[in-house]
């Protein structure tokens, strides 16, 4: 059943729903699982970079000082976010 789920969410337009995503971050395979609009966002800032999206997810990997990876990930979405909302003009 859970295996369902994660391919339902994998397949979903819901932001909310969690997708799990396999990468390579260092030669090294890791699953992780994020809110659709979190893998959205962290796309649209790989391309923004011209990076792709493992290779984003690895420099935040690498510059991480503890936690696990999925909380950095969000970490870095939402400070990108609040980054962004500060330099717009009141």
């Amino acid at each position: 059943m859970k295996k369902a789920l994660i391919l339902a969410a994998m397949t979903s337009s819901d932001p909310n729903a969690i997708a799990k995503h396999s990468l390579t971050i260092a030669g090294h395979r890791t699953s992780v699982s994020l809110e659709q609009a979190f893998w959205d966002r962290l796309r649209a800032l790989a391309e923004a970079r011209g990076l792709s999206l493992s290779a984003l997810v690895a420099r935040i990997d690498a510059g991480r000082a503890g936690g696990n990876l999925s909380s950095a990930l969000r970490v870095f979405v939402l400070q990108s976010a609040l980054s962004r909302d500060e330099a717009l003009p009141d």
